[in-house]
């Protein structure tokens, strides 16, 4: 697992939660580690892809809050 990868966490809309380093397939009774390496490092691939999602997503928001919008007739 990479280094940025949370520790913590599930994955939106999916049945896999991450606790300490290690994901768990999510039966809602109970849990079952994920132990196949290819399955676990797409996992690690897809929450990374969502948090650099996110982090995007919020600096877009940063920045339209920043610009300041101005009408044509110069007004705010």
């Amino acid at each position: 697992m990479s280094a940025s990868t949370p520790q913590q966490g599930r994955l939106a809309h999916a049945p896999v939660v991450l606790r300490g380093g290690r994901w768990w397939l999510d039966g809602g009774a109970d849990s079952v580690p994920a132990s196949d390496p290819a399955f676990t490092t797409a996992l690690d691939d897809f929450a990374l892809s969502m948090a650099a999602a996110d982090q995007a997503v919020t600096d877009l928001l940063i920045r339209q809050d920043e610009t300041p919008s101005t009408d044509p007739g110069g007004m705010r």
